[in-house]
């Protein structure tokens, strides 16, 4: 399994909105995605801004490429992410997973 993590950031006041935005899209297309095994948003809020980060699980690189294109490090965005956004990550991290 490998997981796929993305990185950005909005202001505060923005933060339960984009969280919102993201369960119509981003988290959406992850889970619409054949080969994903879930997918979560982890937020918190520091120094006048909300940080997030989304984690999702695949089955494999081919599954991952399903939802991302041919290059798969290269993030996904979406129409409103300008609205929302204050920094971003363009890129993403994927990592081997080991189970407990």
């Amino acid at each position: 399994m490998i997981a796929r993590i993305w990185r950005g950031a909005t202001r505060e006041a923005d933060a339960e909105a984009y969280v919102e935005y993201l369960r119509g899209t981003g988290l959406k297309a992850y889970r619409d995605t054949p080969g994903n095994k879930g997918a979560w948003v982890l937020w918190r809020v520091a120094d006048g801004r909300a940080e997030f980060l989304t984690l999702s699980f695949w089955e494999s690189k081919e599954a991952i490429m399903g939802f991302a294109g041919e290059d798969m490090e290269r993030a996904v965005f979406y129409p409103k992410d300008d609205r929302y956004l204050v920094e971003r990550d363009s890129t993403v991290r994927h990592f081997d997973v080991t189970e407990a």
